[in-house]
């Protein structure tokens, strides 16, 4: 498998490539795009699992870092990882570490922050996945790539499946980054406002018994079960792979997480995706 990894600078693309290598993979970062041709088809000859970083700083050109990307994935099996961020995360990141931004390096930071999001917005929309790393910690991140991997693993070895990250989040934080849809589920009663429940998530049995029993849970459920079954074998059959969903609530803790869990497990009971599970507001990734 060959893996391009891109993304944002300071948004943890380096942190992204040591958990590929942890993994087995044969990383190379920041190649310049007139040698990635080469270094493809060497990596292909040894059959290697290999991961390259490519970025801003890669071409300072943006339409010739689009075209040479473009160009290498039309005759290998490329897949292209995207780490975003907030821009506001960026800022503290590169202000508490004292770094300057690689891409123009002239401009005030806020700027080139800006700056480089705009030249790499047709790249993300290019990506296979994006990956949010605004409310990760390196660790978290790694354990993410981690676990990613571990479920692309599966899904090579079975044609007919997806990788489907699913993600519980809160809109008071924003929508999640790179949600192919998002679903919001805070028409469904909060169990926030049931005492002995307020404290818990929806990973907890008590949380899970009490929307259970709730008719409209169920039936927003089964509408939700009903939909994917309609649209899995059409993605499947424009070979799409990687398909990401957020569940929204109020707080990202109580609605969002159950039905996250609820989805998740349905798909891996019904044989039809490989799916990964991320908790953002409570900081749990499975």
């Amino acid at each position: 498998m060959l893996l391009i990894i891109t993304g944002l600078s300071g948004a943890g693309k380096s942190t992204t490539l040591h958990a590929l290598e942890d993994a087995g993979f044969f990383c190379t970062d920041n190649l310049p795009v007139t040698l990635l041709a080469d270094w493809a088809e060497n990596m292909m000859q040894h059959e290697y699992n290999a991961a390259v970083g490519i970025d801003i700083r890669s071409s300072q050109n943006p339409e010739l870092l689009h075209q040479a990307l473009a160009s290498i994935r039309q005759g290998l099996d490329w897949k292209i990882i995207f780490i975003d961020a907030k821009d506001e995360v960026l800022l503290r990141r590169f202000s508490t570490l004292r770094r300057r931004h690689p891409h123009l390096p002239g401009l005030p930071l806020e700027q080139a922050v800006a700056s480089e999001r705009a030249a790499l917005q047709a790249l993300q929309q290019q990506a296979d996945i994006v990956f949010d790393s605004s409310n990760l910690t390196p660790y978290q991140l790694s354990d993410l790539v981690e676990k990613f991997w571990k479920k692309q693993k599966a899904v090579l070895q079975d044609a007919q499946k997806i990788v489907c990250s699913l993600v519980s989040f809160s809109y008071q934080r924003g929508l999640p980054a790179g949600a192919d849809m998002v679903m919001d589920m805070r028409f469904l009663p909060n169990p926030h406002y049931e005492p002995e429940l307020a404290m818990l998530t929806g990973k907890d049995e008590a949380v899970q018994i009490f929307l259970d029993n709730l008719e409209d849970v169920q039936q927003a459920k089964v509408y939700i079960q009903n939909w994917l079954s309609f649209v899995w074998p059409k993605m499947l059959a424009e070979r799409k792979r990687y398909f990401t969903i957020g569940f929204g609530c109020s707080g990202g803790r109580h609605r969002s997480v159950y039905m996250t869990e609820m989805i998740a497990k349905w798909l891996q009971d019904a044989d039809m995706a490989v799916p990964i599970v991320r908790h953002r507001e409570i900081g749990d990734i499975h």
